[in-house]
């Protein structure tokens, strides 16, 4: 975002969206993402994410500087892991994988609630305003991103989300074996990512159920 100032179409309005629809990717999106793994894991028995504060909607608890520093830069970024015990849950498999899901179907909710304001707030203000159309887009930004953000982490690839759901799929000596190579997959999956492989598939998927909540949305009007 902060080359967008050296653009030579450069556009105020266009960088103040993207900077309050950063802001609120790091002190909303993904503080709620991390307290979503840390309320189901300490509801089923690991009380690690609470001693370790994370069982808080606060923002501070869950940023992490680098991660929201590469939000501002390029878009993309992480927040803090939240840490858990599996041998606290009864099930340490089905624990970890409910504990890992919890992240995306939040997002999977932000997303639906954003995109229903969007098209509510499309449908009840006519006005074709700069203050209107940036409303609208950071609405619409806000359930995007979302969506994007569940489809992205339910990979099963680690230390993605659904790496741990994918331990319920598979045994688990294979599961182990697969974790052994995450740096390499790691890495491959942002090539794929960057050349337009892996982002071709995910932008599908995204849009599939952005249209789908759009409809869902629409139904009333």
């Amino acid at each position: 975002m902060l080359f967008d100032l050296f653009s030579e179409d450069f556009d105020m309005l266009d960088l103040i969206i993207k900077l309050f629809s950063r802001l609120f990717v790091v002190f909303c999106t993904m503080p709620i993402h991390e307290y979503a793994h840390a309320l189901i894991a300490t509801k089923l028995g690991d009380q690690t994410p609470r001693l370790a504060g994370r069982l808080t909607l606060n923002p501070m608890a869950h940023i992490s500087p680098m991660g929201a520093i590469m939000i501002f830069l390029f878009g993309f970024g992480y927040a803090k892991p939240v840490s858990v015990n599996p041998r606290n849950f009864k099930d340490s498999k089905k624990g970890m994988a409910l504990t890992a899901i919890a992240g995306p179907i939040s997002n999977l909710i932000m997303g639906f609630i954003f995109i229903v304001l969007a098209v509510v707030f499309a449908n009840l203000s006519h006005a074709e305003t700069i203050l209107y159309n940036a409303i609208f887009s950071f609405l619409l930004f806000a359930g995007t991103i979302n969506v994007n953000l569940a489809v992205f982490n339910l990979l099963p690839i680690p230390p993605l989300d659904g790496s741990r759901i994918l331990q319920l799929l598979i045994p688990a000596k294979y599961y182990y074996k697969f974790l052994e190579y995450e740096r390499y997959i790691v890495i491959l999956v942002f090539i794929l990512i960057a050349t337009g492989v892996l982002s071709g598939p995910l932008s599908a998927i995204s849009y599939f159920i952005i249209d789908l909540f759009v409809d869902i949305a629409s139904l009333p009007f």
